[in-house]
């Protein structure tokens, strides 16, 4: 009988963030399946558990996640941690949830904190409705073809980004959206030094190139306003479809083109045509 995989969510920065359900969950497992082993010992010693770690991350994935599946196969059960909040999130650990699924493997979650939506809830933002892109390519061609499709996304976007990269992510941004777009910049999420900064892309810009970037970001950049669409009468619909008749169309094929352009009902169209 196999075991079961545990997705345990860790502190992003407070270790008094860490849940009693998370911690009794790495004192039950038999191993625990580690980004970066030496971050996941700082909090086991904390919590004073003892525990074999088996280092899981970008590079060794593929190789370890075989190891790690079949050891649960065997009945062993596992937590796979991030170094920081819930993995598989912009962390690894998603293609070893999936593999657990492929593999009919139980896969359990005990949740604990996500940088992205603890930056939201204090970023003064809209967090009505947001998309989540976390790091953006590092490749300059397909960094630029993903944010431009984001040109006129409506919804709030969230990005995660390293200290080092922030300038020129800014200056990416400000080369595809407007300056005046509303952007608010979070960093060291519940550590001592936790800030939101909230500004214009203009004025975070000119700020970053006066300040030196320290610690870990997200960035949340306000969406495109909404286009209004402009009101069509039935008349203009009708006038339309008339045209579309001249050009050779059937009564309901143009009536029905026309519907398409406008939104105006296809059979009050048609009703008008004949």
């Amino acid at each position: 009988m196999s075991g079961k995989l545990y997705v345990v969510g860790t502190p992003i920065g407070n270790l008094s963030d860490f849940s009693p359900r998370g911690i009794k969950t790495l004192e039950e497992v038999d191993f625990i399946a580690a980004e970066d082993t030496r971050v996941t010992l700082k909090l086991l010693n904390h919590f004073e558990i003892k525990k074999e770690l088996v280092s899981y991350f970008e590079h060794n994935k593929k190789g370890k996640g075989e190891f790690i599946i079949n050891r649960i196969l065997s009945g062993e059960s596992a937590a796979v941690v991030s170094d920081a909040g819930m993995p598989a999130i912009s962390d690894p650990g998603e293609e070893l949830v999936a593999l657990a699924h492929q593999n009919g493997i139980e896969v359990e979650s005990v949740p604990g904190p996500s940088a992205f939506v603890t930056a939201l809830s204090i970023s003064g933002m809209d967090c009505r409705r947001f998309c989540f892109e976390g790091f953006l390519p590092i490749d300059k061609s397909e960094r630029k073809e993903a944010l431009s499709r984001l040109r006129k996304e409506t919804r709030t976007m969230v990005f995660y980004e390293a200290p080092h990269k922030l300038k020129q992510t800014l200056k990416d941004f400000s080369d595809i959206f407007e300056e005046t777009r509303e952007i608010a910049i979070v960093k060291e999420i519940t550590k001592l030094h936790e800030t939101v900064l909230k500004t214009t892309l203009f004025e975070a810009l000119k700020y970053f190139e006066e300040n030196t970037p320290r610690g870990e970001y997200v960035i949340i950049l306000a969406g495109a306003k909404e286009e209004k669409r402009e009101e069509i009468s039935v008349e203009s619909a009708v006038l339309l479809a008339k045209k579309f008749i001249e050009e050779g169309m059937s009564v309901s094929a143009a009536a029905k083109a026309a519907a398409e352009e406008t939104g105006i009902r296809k059979n009050e169209i048609y009703r008008s045509l004949i």
